[in-house]
Protein backbone atom coordinates (compact mmCIF):
# COMPACT_ATOMS: atom_id res chain seq x y z
CA UNK A 1 0.00 0.00 0.00
CA UNK A 2 1.25 3.51 -0.81
CA UNK A 3 -0.20 7.10 -1.39
CA UNK A 4 0.81 9.74 -3.43
CA UNK A 5 -0.42 13.38 -3.62
CA UNK A 6 -1.80 14.17 -7.12
CA UNK A 7 -3.03 17.70 -6.49
CA UNK A 8 -2.83 20.39 -3.96
CA UNK A 9 -3.75 24.26 -3.28
CA UNK A 10 -1.39 26.82 -4.35
CA UNK A 11 -1.95 30.26 -3.01
CA UNK A 12 -2.31 32.80 -5.64
CA UNK A 13 -3.26 30.22 -8.80
CA UNK A 14 -6.66 30.20 -10.14
CA UNK A 15 -7.78 26.99 -11.36
CA UNK A 16 -8.98 27.00 -14.81
CA UNK A 17 -12.43 25.12 -15.52
CA UNK A 18 -10.77 22.69 -18.09
CA UNK A 19 -8.01 21.82 -16.17
CA UNK A 20 -10.75 21.23 -12.87
CA UNK A 21 -12.55 19.31 -15.72
CA UNK A 22 -9.34 17.71 -16.81
CA UNK A 23 -8.39 16.59 -12.91
CA UNK A 24 -12.45 15.58 -12.60
CA UNK A 25 -11.68 13.36 -16.15
CA UNK A 26 -8.82 11.36 -14.47
CA UNK A 27 -10.41 10.77 -11.40
CA UNK A 28 -13.35 9.40 -13.35
CA UNK A 29 -11.02 7.13 -14.92
CA UNK A 30 -9.97 5.79 -11.89
CA UNK A 31 -13.37 3.71 -11.70
CA UNK A 32 -12.89 1.32 -15.07
CA UNK A 33 -8.85 1.91 -15.84
CA UNK A 34 -7.38 -1.08 -17.62
CA UNK A 35 -3.88 -0.10 -16.43
CA UNK A 36 -2.45 2.38 -13.59
CA UNK A 37 -3.24 6.15 -12.78
CA UNK A 38 0.21 6.94 -14.56
CA UNK A 39 -1.96 5.73 -17.94
CA UNK A 40 -4.60 7.70 -17.40
CA UNK A 41 -2.83 11.11 -16.95
CA UNK A 42 -0.65 9.83 -20.34
CA UNK A 43 -4.07 9.40 -22.23
CA UNK A 44 -4.67 11.83 -25.03
CA UNK A 45 -7.07 14.85 -23.19
CA UNK A 46 -9.39 14.45 -25.68
CA UNK A 47 -10.30 11.10 -24.74
CA UNK A 48 -10.39 12.37 -20.82
CA UNK A 49 -12.72 15.31 -20.98
CA UNK A 50 -14.85 13.59 -23.61
CA UNK A 51 -14.98 11.12 -20.47
CA UNK A 52 -15.58 13.92 -17.87
CA UNK A 53 -18.28 15.34 -19.85
CA UNK A 54 -19.76 12.05 -20.42
CA UNK A 55 -20.10 11.23 -16.78
CA UNK A 56 -21.10 14.48 -15.78
CA UNK A 57 -23.61 14.74 -18.53
CA UNK A 58 -25.10 10.99 -16.72
CA UNK A 59 -25.73 12.68 -13.96
CA UNK A 60 -22.97 11.29 -11.88
CA UNK A 61 -21.33 14.20 -10.82
CA UNK A 62 -19.23 13.03 -7.63
CA UNK A 63 -15.70 13.03 -10.27
CA UNK A 64 -16.20 16.72 -10.44
CA UNK A 65 -15.80 16.86 -6.54
CA UNK A 66 -12.37 16.51 -6.57
CA UNK A 67 -10.90 19.64 -7.73
CA UNK A 68 -11.35 22.44 -5.11
CA UNK A 69 -11.86 26.08 -4.87
CA UNK A 70 -10.37 28.61 -2.21
CA UNK A 71 -12.60 31.67 -2.09
CA UNK A 72 -12.43 34.54 -0.37
CA UNK A 73 -15.88 36.91 0.48
CA UNK A 74 -15.26 40.45 0.96
CA UNK A 75 -18.57 42.69 2.23
CA UNK A 76 -20.64 39.65 2.60
CA UNK A 77 -24.16 40.05 4.28
CA UNK A 78 -24.42 37.91 7.18
CA UNK A 79 -27.32 36.25 5.46
CA UNK A 80 -25.60 35.09 2.56
CA UNK A 81 -22.85 33.30 5.05
CA UNK A 82 -25.81 31.54 6.73
CA UNK A 83 -27.23 30.30 3.54
CA UNK A 84 -23.28 28.90 2.31
CA UNK A 85 -23.02 27.75 5.77
CA UNK A 86 -25.71 25.75 6.15
CA UNK A 87 -25.20 23.52 3.24
CA UNK A 88 -22.24 20.94 4.45
CA UNK A 89 -20.13 20.70 1.67
CA UNK A 90 -17.36 23.26 2.16
CA UNK A 91 -14.52 24.91 4.39
CA UNK A 92 -15.15 28.11 5.63
CA UNK A 93 -13.36 31.02 7.73
CA UNK A 94 -15.34 33.54 8.66
CA UNK A 95 -14.01 37.06 10.56
CA UNK A 96 -15.61 37.15 14.22
CA UNK A 97 -17.59 39.93 15.54
CA UNK A 98 -15.70 39.73 18.55
CA UNK A 99 -12.68 40.77 16.67
CA UNK A 100 -14.47 43.17 14.58
CA UNK A 101 -15.69 47.06 14.77
CA UNK A 102 -18.02 47.00 12.10
CA UNK A 103 -18.65 48.62 9.42
CA UNK A 104 -21.94 49.27 8.71
CA UNK A 105 -23.99 49.88 5.25
CA UNK A 106 -24.37 53.40 3.70
CA UNK A 107 -27.21 54.39 0.90
CA UNK A 108 -24.11 54.18 -1.39
CA UNK A 109 -23.42 50.52 -1.50
CA UNK A 110 -27.02 49.94 -2.88
CA UNK A 111 -26.50 51.88 -6.22
CA UNK A 112 -25.97 48.94 -8.23
CA UNK A 113 -28.92 47.87 -11.02
CA UNK A 114 -29.40 45.09 -8.53
CA UNK A 115 -30.71 46.55 -5.80
CA UNK A 116 -32.80 49.64 -8.04
CA UNK A 117 -35.93 48.14 -5.89
CA UNK A 118 -34.00 47.11 -2.54
CA UNK A 119 -35.94 48.44 0.42
CA UNK A 120 -33.67 51.30 2.02
CA UNK A 121 -31.90 50.43 5.70
CA UNK A 122 -34.17 52.06 8.05
CA UNK A 123 -33.04 53.82 11.64
CA UNK A 124 -29.38 54.59 12.37
CA UNK A 125 -28.28 51.68 12.57
CA UNK A 126 -24.19 52.97 12.81
CA UNK A 127 -25.48 55.42 15.61
CA UNK A 128 -27.30 52.45 17.66
CA UNK A 129 -24.28 50.01 17.36
CA UNK A 130 -21.81 51.74 18.47
CA UNK A 131 -23.64 53.35 20.97
CA UNK A 132 -24.30 50.11 22.28
CA UNK A 133 -20.79 48.79 22.00
CA UNK A 134 -20.07 51.76 24.46
CA UNK A 135 -22.97 50.43 26.57
CA UNK A 136 -21.66 47.16 26.32
CA UNK A 137 -18.63 48.23 27.53
CA UNK A 138 -19.69 50.11 30.44
CA UNK A 139 -22.09 47.09 32.07
CA UNK A 140 -19.12 44.67 31.85
CA UNK A 141 -16.47 46.64 33.45
CA UNK A 142 -18.88 47.05 35.98
CA UNK A 143 -20.42 43.48 36.44
CA UNK A 144 -17.17 41.47 36.11
CA UNK A 145 -14.34 44.30 37.12
CA UNK A 146 -11.48 41.15 37.23
CA UNK A 147 -11.86 40.80 33.40
CA UNK A 148 -8.82 42.02 31.02
CA UNK A 149 -10.02 45.58 29.03
CA UNK A 150 -9.69 43.87 25.66
CA UNK A 151 -11.74 40.74 26.44
CA UNK A 152 -14.30 43.19 27.55
CA UNK A 153 -13.74 45.05 24.21
CA UNK A 154 -14.31 41.62 22.66
CA UNK A 155 -17.76 40.61 24.21
CA UNK A 156 -18.95 44.14 24.02
CA UNK A 157 -18.55 44.04 20.31
CA UNK A 158 -20.13 40.45 20.17
CA UNK A 159 -23.02 42.10 22.07
CA UNK A 160 -23.68 44.82 19.83
CA UNK A 161 -23.54 43.34 16.70
CA UNK A 162 -27.12 41.89 17.48
CA UNK A 163 -28.11 45.34 16.13
CA UNK A 164 -26.68 44.67 13.08
CA UNK A 165 -28.62 43.78 9.96
CA UNK A 166 -27.83 40.49 8.49
CA UNK A 167 -28.07 42.43 5.23
CA UNK A 168 -25.49 44.71 6.13
CA UNK A 169 -21.99 43.59 3.89
CA UNK A 170 -19.81 43.85 6.54
CA UNK A 171 -18.20 40.00 6.67
CA UNK A 172 -15.04 38.24 5.01
CA UNK A 173 -15.36 34.89 4.75
CA UNK A 174 -12.66 31.97 3.49
CA UNK A 175 -14.51 29.64 1.67
CA UNK A 176 -13.36 26.27 0.28
CA UNK A 177 -15.85 23.97 -1.82
CA UNK A 178 -15.31 21.91 -4.64
CA UNK A 179 -16.50 22.19 -8.53
CA UNK A 180 -19.99 20.15 -8.03
CA UNK A 181 -20.85 21.98 -5.12
CA UNK A 182 -20.02 25.27 -6.43
CA UNK A 183 -22.17 24.60 -9.62
CA UNK A 184 -24.78 23.20 -7.34
CA UNK A 185 -24.84 26.25 -5.82
CA UNK A 186 -25.55 28.32 -8.59
CA UNK A 187 -28.00 25.90 -9.50
CA UNK A 188 -29.61 26.36 -5.95
CA UNK A 189 -29.50 30.30 -6.16
CA UNK A 190 -31.38 29.44 -9.92
CA UNK A 191 -34.18 27.52 -8.16
CA UNK A 192 -34.88 30.79 -5.36
CA UNK A 193 -34.62 33.46 -7.69
CA UNK A 194 -37.51 31.64 -9.66
CA UNK A 195 -39.67 33.00 -6.24
CA UNK A 196 -41.66 35.74 -6.66
CA UNK A 197 -40.81 37.50 -3.50
CA UNK A 198 -44.32 37.64 -0.83
CA UNK A 199 -42.55 39.35 2.18
CA UNK A 200 -39.94 41.77 3.30
CA UNK A 201 -36.84 39.39 3.82
CA UNK A 202 -37.30 37.78 0.68
CA UNK A 203 -37.56 41.18 -0.83
CA UNK A 204 -34.26 42.23 0.62
CA UNK A 205 -32.52 38.68 0.38
CA UNK A 206 -33.41 37.87 -3.37
CA UNK A 207 -30.86 40.74 -5.02
CA UNK A 208 -28.16 39.61 -2.54
CA UNK A 209 -28.79 35.92 -4.37
CA UNK A 210 -28.63 37.25 -7.89
CA UNK A 211 -25.57 38.99 -6.90
CA UNK A 212 -23.76 35.74 -5.40
CA UNK A 213 -25.00 33.90 -8.41
CA UNK A 214 -22.92 36.16 -10.46
CA UNK A 215 -20.16 36.08 -8.45
CA UNK A 216 -20.38 32.15 -8.25
CA UNK A 217 -20.81 31.46 -11.72
CA UNK A 218 -17.89 34.22 -12.91
CA UNK A 219 -15.75 31.37 -10.95
CA UNK A 220 -16.65 27.90 -12.94
CA UNK A 221 -19.93 27.75 -14.10
CA UNK A 222 -20.16 24.17 -16.31
CA UNK A 223 -22.66 23.31 -18.04
CA UNK A 224 -24.98 20.25 -17.00
CA UNK A 225 -23.25 20.32 -13.41
CA UNK A 226 -26.14 21.20 -11.89
CA UNK A 227 -27.92 19.28 -8.43
CA UNK A 228 -30.72 16.30 -10.38
CA UNK A 229 -32.32 15.42 -6.85
CA UNK A 230 -34.20 18.54 -6.51
CA UNK A 231 -32.61 20.08 -3.99
CA UNK A 232 -32.78 23.51 -3.08
CA UNK A 233 -30.77 25.86 -0.54
CA UNK A 234 -31.13 24.06 2.86
CA UNK A 235 -31.54 27.00 5.52
CA UNK A 236 -35.35 27.76 4.89
CA UNK A 237 -37.94 25.46 6.14
CA UNK A 238 -40.85 24.35 3.89
CA UNK A 239 -43.07 22.89 6.98
CA UNK A 240 -42.99 22.87 10.75
CA UNK A 241 -41.71 20.24 12.24
CA UNK A 242 -42.88 17.60 15.23
CA UNK A 243 -40.17 17.05 18.15
CA UNK A 244 -39.30 13.74 19.39
CA UNK A 245 -35.97 12.23 21.02
CA UNK A 246 -34.63 8.52 20.34
CA UNK A 247 -32.34 7.66 18.49
CA UNK A 248 -32.52 10.17 16.56
CA UNK A 249 -33.86 14.35 17.42
CA UNK A 250 -35.82 16.47 16.32
CA UNK A 251 -35.93 20.02 18.67
CA UNK A 252 -37.68 23.31 17.93
CA UNK A 253 -36.70 26.77 19.87
CA UNK A 254 -36.17 30.21 19.33
CA UNK A 255 -33.13 31.87 18.65
CA UNK A 256 -31.21 35.26 17.11
CA UNK A 257 -29.75 34.78 13.40
CA UNK A 258 -26.50 35.15 15.48
CA UNK A 259 -26.86 32.07 17.45
CA UNK A 260 -28.09 30.39 14.56
CA UNK A 261 -25.00 31.35 12.59
CA UNK A 262 -23.01 29.87 15.39
CA UNK A 263 -25.31 26.62 15.58
CA UNK A 264 -25.53 25.33 11.72
CA UNK A 265 -21.22 25.48 12.25
CA UNK A 266 -21.83 22.00 13.49
CA UNK A 267 -22.32 20.27 9.88
CA UNK A 268 -23.03 16.96 11.58
CA UNK A 269 -26.14 18.53 12.56
CA UNK A 270 -29.18 19.69 10.58
CA UNK A 271 -30.88 23.19 11.19
CA UNK A 272 -33.57 24.87 9.08
CA UNK A 273 -35.41 28.38 10.17
CA UNK A 274 -38.50 30.31 9.69
CA UNK A 275 -39.09 33.75 9.79
CA UNK A 276 -41.34 35.89 11.24
CA UNK A 277 -43.48 38.53 10.64
CA UNK A 278 -42.09 42.08 11.24
CA UNK A 279 -45.05 43.19 13.43
CA UNK A 280 -45.13 40.11 15.49
CA UNK A 281 -41.02 40.24 15.98
CA UNK A 282 -38.87 39.72 19.05
CA UNK A 283 -35.70 40.32 20.48
CA UNK A 284 -32.82 38.21 22.26
CA UNK A 285 -32.08 40.03 25.86
CA UNK A 286 -28.16 39.71 26.67
CA UNK A 287 -28.47 38.43 30.19
CA UNK A 288 -26.44 41.20 31.58
CA UNK A 289 -29.13 43.82 30.79
CA UNK A 290 -32.30 41.70 31.71
CA UNK A 291 -32.46 42.74 35.43
CA UNK A 292 -31.92 46.46 34.59
CA UNK A 293 -35.51 47.74 33.16
CA UNK A 294 -34.35 51.10 31.93
CA UNK A 295 -31.43 49.47 30.06
CA UNK A 296 -33.65 46.57 28.51
CA UNK A 297 -36.04 48.61 27.37
CA UNK A 298 -33.86 51.15 25.69
CA UNK A 299 -32.50 47.77 24.41
CA UNK A 300 -35.67 46.55 22.81
CA UNK A 301 -36.75 50.46 21.80
CA UNK A 302 -33.75 50.17 19.29
CA UNK A 303 -34.00 46.71 18.25
CA UNK A 304 -37.78 47.86 17.15
CA UNK A 305 -36.84 50.70 15.64
CA UNK A 306 -34.37 48.43 13.63
CA UNK A 307 -37.02 45.52 13.10
CA UNK A 308 -37.08 45.63 8.90
CA UNK A 309 -33.60 45.55 8.35
CA UNK A 310 -33.58 42.19 10.36
CA UNK A 311 -30.84 42.85 13.18
CA UNK A 312 -28.80 39.60 13.87
CA UNK A 313 -30.60 39.86 17.45
CA UNK A 314 -33.89 39.45 15.77
CA UNK A 315 -35.60 35.87 17.10
CA UNK A 316 -36.30 33.57 14.35
CA UNK A 317 -37.80 30.14 14.98
CA UNK A 318 -35.24 27.24 14.72
CA UNK A 319 -35.38 23.56 13.83
CA UNK A 320 -32.02 21.48 14.72
CA UNK A 321 -32.09 17.65 13.93
CA UNK A 322 -29.38 14.74 14.92
CA UNK A 323 -28.32 12.04 16.60
CA UNK A 324 -27.21 12.20 20.31
CA UNK A 325 -23.60 11.43 19.57
CA UNK A 326 -23.67 14.45 17.23
CA UNK A 327 -25.51 16.48 19.59
CA UNK A 328 -22.61 15.75 22.03
CA UNK A 329 -20.03 17.08 19.33
CA UNK A 330 -21.75 20.29 19.45
CA UNK A 331 -21.69 20.20 23.02
CA UNK A 332 -18.06 19.75 23.02
CA UNK A 333 -17.93 23.27 21.49
CA UNK A 334 -20.82 24.87 23.13
CA UNK A 335 -20.74 23.90 27.00
CA UNK A 336 -18.01 26.52 27.41
CA UNK A 337 -17.32 29.75 29.08
CA UNK A 338 -15.95 30.73 25.77
CA UNK A 339 -18.41 30.27 23.69
CA UNK A 340 -21.38 32.97 22.51
CA UNK A 341 -23.79 32.86 25.79
CA UNK A 342 -27.11 32.31 23.45
CA UNK A 343 -25.83 29.22 22.12
CA UNK A 344 -24.23 28.31 25.60
CA UNK A 345 -27.03 28.20 27.43
CA UNK A 346 -29.73 26.91 23.99
CA UNK A 347 -27.12 23.95 24.10
CA UNK A 348 -27.75 23.41 27.73
CA UNK A 349 -31.47 23.22 27.93
CA UNK A 350 -31.53 20.97 24.70
CA UNK A 351 -29.53 18.58 26.72
CA UNK A 352 -31.83 18.86 30.05
CA UNK A 353 -35.00 18.15 27.28
CA UNK A 354 -33.17 15.14 25.84
CA UNK A 355 -32.56 13.61 29.05
CA UNK A 356 -36.19 14.16 30.05
CA UNK A 357 -37.87 13.01 26.79
CA UNK A 358 -35.07 9.84 26.91
CA UNK A 359 -36.93 9.40 30.36
CA UNK A 360 -40.61 9.89 29.67
CA UNK A 361 -39.88 7.39 26.63
CA UNK A 362 -37.83 4.97 28.40
CA UNK A 363 -34.84 4.49 26.47
CA UNK A 364 -32.52 3.93 29.00
CA UNK A 365 -29.51 3.94 26.30
CA UNK A 366 -29.88 7.04 25.01
CA UNK A 367 -30.32 8.24 29.11
CA UNK A 368 -27.22 6.55 29.99
CA UNK A 369 -24.79 8.10 27.25
CA UNK A 370 -26.41 11.57 27.97
CA UNK A 371 -26.44 11.82 31.75
CA UNK A 372 -22.65 11.72 31.95
CA UNK A 373 -22.63 14.59 30.51
CA UNK A 374 -25.02 16.34 31.99
CA UNK A 375 -24.58 19.47 34.61
CA UNK A 376 -21.03 19.87 33.48
CA UNK A 377 -18.43 21.94 31.20
CA UNK A 378 -16.17 20.67 28.02
CA UNK A 379 -13.49 21.00 30.11
CA UNK A 380 -15.08 18.60 32.85
CA UNK A 381 -15.86 15.85 30.15
CA UNK A 382 -13.08 14.02 31.21
CA UNK A 383 -10.89 14.05 28.13
CA UNK A 384 -10.58 17.50 27.43
CA UNK A 385 -7.93 19.75 28.77
CA UNK A 386 -7.98 23.37 28.20
CA UNK A 387 -4.89 25.09 27.74
CA UNK A 388 -6.95 28.75 27.41
CA UNK A 389 -9.17 29.21 31.22
CA UNK A 390 -12.80 30.97 30.30
CA UNK A 391 -12.23 34.21 32.47
CA UNK A 392 -15.14 34.04 34.59
CA UNK A 393 -14.12 30.00 35.62
CA UNK A 394 -15.60 26.67 34.80
CA UNK A 395 -18.13 27.23 37.88
CA UNK A 396 -19.47 30.07 36.47
CA UNK A 397 -20.36 28.99 32.56
CA UNK A 398 -23.89 28.83 33.22
CA UNK A 399 -24.43 31.63 35.53
CA UNK A 400 -22.52 34.27 33.90
CA UNK A 401 -24.34 37.15 32.44
CA UNK A 402 -21.91 37.64 29.68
Amino acid sequence: MKIRVIGSTKPGYVLPVDEALLFAGHEAGICYMPDDFDALLAEPVQKTMGRVRGTVGSGHHSVAGHAYYNLVFEGLPKILAMILNNEHDYNTSEKSARYTKMGVTDEDDFDSELFEDYPKPVGNEKVIYEKWIAKFTELISKEYPQIEPKTVDKLAKENARYFISVFTPATTMGYTVNLRQLNYLIGFCDEMLKQTPTDPFMMRLLPWVLYLRKLLSSVADVDGLRDNKGRKFSLFASRYRREEFGENYCTNYDGSFAQLAQAQRHRTLTYEMMIPQLDAAKFFVPPIIRDKAAAREEYLYDMWLLRSNYPQGMLVHINERGTPENFILKCHERLCGAAQLEICHQTNATLEKYISEAVKSGNPDVFKYLIQYFGKTKCRFGYYACDRPCPLGPQNVYTRKI
